[in-house]
């Protein structure tokens, strides 16, 4: 599951790089990584180490911070979205019914689920 954070700081990175005109494979090859691994990050699947967002910022000519910026916004509409969520009936039965499940059903559901989500 994405952190919220990891996920905005994605956004940042993949907003300033199209900014800036430098495709994946640009900010990849100036960082030292394969832009597959740029697309993780801008996805925010992979967290970005301190060390890497250092290089990233220097390649994209901003500060650290520059990836942080607007994050609180983020964070208390992630809390939003998530109480929309609890507060749909159709949603909590799904819960409800999901965590009612096997152990390892339940486990092959979600890898499924997951899976599905994805190819979406």
């Amino acid at each position: 599951m994405k952190h919220p954070v990891d996920a905005h700081v994605g956004k940042r990175i993949r907003h300033r790089r199209w900014m800036v005109g430098m495709t994946q494979q640009q900010l990849a090859d100036k960082v030292g990584i394969k832009f597959q691994q740029i697309q993780k990050y801008e996805t925010g699947m992979n967290r970005v180490s301190a060390s890497r967002l250092w290089d990233i910022a220097d390649a994209l000519g901003v500060s650290i911070s520059f990836f942080f910026e607007g994050l609180d916004d983020a964070r208390e509409n992630a809390r939003s979205a998530e109480a929309d969520l609890m507060a749909d009936k159709e949603a909590l039965e799904l819960v409800r019914s999901y965590y009612a499940i096997p152990e390892a059903q339940r486990r092959r559901l979600f890898d499924l689920a997951r899976v599905l989500s994805d190819a979406a």
